[in-house]
């Protein structure tokens, strides 16, 4: 395992196919998940570590943002990276960064709306990665389902090689989406979030059964939501895949995207339907067997 600072650097010392896992540390499963798979396709793993200011429409949210470079490193290495690239905001931002991408269209719903400038701080940082380290291969978690479209049409658009790679959503043992703000939760309002996933996994075994109605599919998350006092909806959205562009029926691949607040901690979550043979089949993910390394740091 070798810890870089500069692009250079980790240009230098990696070697045959890159693999790329960009993360913003904390790590859980979910990002170690992308590490393996980048292991199981590239001859150097790449994680990188950096919590970019770029991306925060709020300060405190900015500043509450959990950091622990010691455990990260020690994570990744465990999951199969070969370097880690941590590097400071001066070297990912040497000077006023004027130049911003922004993917139009698929920015506008959703989380654009309520995160004003997030999606163009991403883009702009991951165009930055793809172009100072220059990886065969780059994973995404499906989670950030809005993310991972924005960035396969970055990428597209702007004519980075190399490939955008999705992962599945890992999700703990009671079907809680993995995020590092779940440390946050209490266990009362960690409680009323299963709400989320409980609602999607309806909307999937409806979705499965041939439901197709877009507010047939929300109502019926919705429904699980309002039914939490301590959870307040943000949206429930049926999007398409490719553009995020809200549909009133699934007749091509999608995703059901949520977000909702517990408290002061936002959450999100989502489950994509990929398009089969006389229908459509709900990716729910995959659930750990045991308790996550989220809460193994004793802040949870």
């Amino acid at each position: 395992m070798r810890i870089t600072k500069s692009f250079a650097e980790t240009r230098l010392v990696a070697s045959g196919s890159v693999g790329l896992v960009p993360t913003m540390g904390f790590l859980h499963e979910g990002h170690l998940s992308l590490i393996e798979m980048a292991r199981e396709s590239s001859d150097t793993v790449v994680m990188s570590l950096f919590v970019n200011p770029l991306q925060f429409d709020r300060e405190d949210d900015l500043a509450r943002y959990p950091r622990d470079v010691e455990r990260d490193v020690e994570l990744a290495a465990a999951a199969g990276a070969d370097i880690v690239f941590a590097p400071d905001v001066d070297e990912t931002y040497p000077q006023e960064q004027l130049a911003r991408v922004n993917v139009t269209e698929l920015s506008d719903e959703l989380e654009g709306p309520n995160r004003p400038g997030h999606f163009e701080g991403v883009a702009t940082v991951v165009a930055k990665l793809l172009a100072g380290i220059q990886p065969d291969q780059s994973f995404f978690g499906r989670k950030d389902a809005q993310q991972l479209a924005i960035i396969r049409r970055m990428a597209v658009d702007l004519s980075f090689p190399g490939t955008i790679v999705g992962g599945p959503i890992v999700r703990e043992g009671d079907g809680l989406a993995l995020s590092s703000r779940n440390i946050f939760l209490s266990a009362e309002k960690r409680r009323a979030a299963l709400a989320l996933s409980r609602g999607l996994g309806v909307a999937a075994d409806l979705v499965e059964a041939g439901e197709a109605d877009g507010e047939v599919i929300g109502a019926v998350v919705l429904g699980e939501i309002d039914a939490e006092p301590l959870l307040e909806v943000e949206y429930v959205t049926l999007a398409s895949q490719d553009l995020v562009q809200p549909l009133a029926a699934l007749d091509r691949p999608a995703f059901l995207a949520l977000a909702a607040w517990a408290g002061k901690t936002r959450l999100i979550d989502n489950v994509h339907f990929d398009a089969v043979e006389g229908g459509f089949v709900a990716d729910r993910g995959r659930r750990l067997e045991d308790a996550s390394v989220l809460y193994a740091t004793g802040e949870g």
